[in-house]
């Protein structure tokens, strides 16, 4: 008697965990290389504030854009996780994919329900083929029926809804991360933005009233007759235009002023920065990571997401697969049912019912097989996905550092350049008050050393972005081990 209630317990146990049709899930192979193409040697010297970390530092330690060490910026960051609305919706997807969890789990457990109800009947005494001498003055029905369902997991269809679930719930966390690394990165580059046009604007400020002395000057020669009237007019307009320029680089700074009132969730008219002009220096870039490609499925978010729902398409295949086999569930109903309220709830009016329930369907015209083959393509398409969303990744960080390492170079080249701009403008200008050189030579130095000054700043603002961007491309601060345990 003991073996027999063994086997009945072992086989009661099988009929309720069953097991797992479809395929099991192993991550597939992406295209890898040991290293990447365009980063510095370890014997390289660092350039322009740049340098790789050392391979103990993997992961930046705090908020990455405190290495910029710019307490403005620290503060506008500080606001986006609290108030940009698209990382609210990021937010809300998590919270609702993660309610699909607990929905999925609900049918591994059985379904209980009560349905009370009261009910009179009188037959007619004209109905068909009925002896109306049967007819009686009707007859009540009082009924508390506990009714319960459930349906024994044999291959595995439920565990994979929830394993589904789970999956795509740390998609959707990852998606927040990436959204998040994106928001703080965008918010980054326009505040570069910004600060680079204030210093844009400030070099025009200070042109324009380098070109109204110009003029003054040039006016001055004229009257004494040392100038014809032509260089009046070549200055005059030598003005107009570095003007034009001054207007519309306010236009420029205040749309990105603009763009990160958004970020951090206010509107564009309860939010302004004063300027604050970029320095043109060596930027103080911050220490990068030595990473490896392998390094990225790791640390960028949009990876682990991709990774995680190609999970979720491997799990769809065994739920499509599994509707190929039968169902077993078992259903139950007890309670009282009694003919008036007096007699309703007594021990004699119990009754019960309990009884398996097997279905199998043997003819849907092509349904489950369609729905497996749209299983099988969704979970190659996911894996097109993981590879080209990593593929794209290795792109962003060789981009970047190379735009990186060819900026360092420019830098000094630019410089250099600027340098003996601004010398051959300061002699051409002295050539010509002197009586020795045309005023158009005074132009096109005066060209040439405003357009070199532009330069300077827009290589400092690309050096920046870039180094932004390679954080953004790295990861950031995030790693897959921040994904829930659901």
């Amino acid at each position: 008697m003991k073996t027999l209630l063994h086997i009945s317990a072992g086989a009661l146990l099988l009929l309720m965990t069953g097991c797992m049709v479809g395929p099991k899930y192993k991550v597939p192979a992406t295209a890898m290389t040991p290293a990447f193409k365009e980063a510095p040697q370890a014997n390289a010297k660092p350039v322009d504030g740049w340098a790789p970390a050392q391979p103990g530092d993997v992961t930046p330690r705090g908020p990455w854009w405190q290495q910029y060490q710019d307490p403005q910026l620290d503060a506008l960051e500080q606001q986006v996780d609290s108030a940009n609305q698209s990382l609210k919706m990021a937010e809300a997807n998590y919270r609702q994919a993660r309610a699909e969890i607990q929905y999925n789990r609900s049918f591994e457990a059985p379904t209980i329900g009560v349905a009370p109800g009261i009910s009179a009947m009188r037959n007619s005494a004209h109905q068909p083929y009925f002896p109306s001498n049967l007819a009686d003055g009707g007859e009540s029905s009082f009924t508390l029926p506990l009714e319960s369902s459930w349906e024994l997991d044999l291959w595995g269809r439920i565990r994979r809804s929830v394993s589904a679930a789970k999956e795509e719930t740390q998609a959707s966390a990852a998606d927040v991360a990436a959204v998040r690394l994106s928001l703080h990165a965008e918010l980054a580059v326009d505040y570069f933005e910004l600060r680079s046009a204030d210093a844009q604007k400030k070099l025009l400020d200070n042109t324009v009233q380098a070109y109204t002395q110009a003029l003054q000057l040039t006016q001055n020669l004229f009257e004494g007759g040392a100038a014809p009237m032509a260089d009046v007019a070549q200055a005059k307009t030598q003005l107009r235009d570095v003007q034009v320029m001054d207007s519309d680089i306010t236009a420029t700074r205040q749309q990105y002023e603009h763009a990160i009132a958004i970020l951090i969730g206010k509107p564009p008219a309860a939010f302004s920065l004063p300027p604050d002009p970029l320095d043109v220096r060596p930027p103080a870039l911050p220490a990068i990571p030595r990473v490896v490609p392998s390094d990225l499925l790791q640390r960028r978010p949009d990876i682990a997401a991709a990774e995680r729902r190609m999970a979720e398409a491997n799990e769809r295949i065994g739920i499509a697969q599994a509707a190929w086999y039968p169902t077993l569930g078992l259903s139950a109903v007890a309670g009282f049912q009694g003919t008036s309220a007096l007699n309703w709830l007594t021990w004699p009016s119990r009754f019960w019912a309990v009884g398996p329930v097997f279905s199998e369907t043997l003819f849907d015209a092509g349904r489950r097989h369609a729905v497996k083959e749209s299983a099988l393509a969704g979970y190659d398409g996911a894996v097109s996905n993981y590879r080209q969303t990593t593929l794209s990744a290795f792109q962003q960080v060789e981009d970047n550092l190379v735009v990186l390492h060819v900026l360092s170079t420019e830098s000094e080249q630019q410089q250099l350049a600027t340098q003996s701009a601004e010398q051959s403008l300061q002699l051409f200008m002295n050539r010509y008050q002197g009586g020795v050189d045309t005023y158009l030579q005074v132009i096109t130095a005066q060209t040439t050393a405003l357009n070199n000054q532009r330069n300077d700043i827009d290589i400092l603002r690309r050096q920046l972005e870039a180094s932004v961007l390679l954080v953004r491309a790295l990861g950031g601060s995030w790693s897959r081990a921040q994904l829930p345990h659901v």
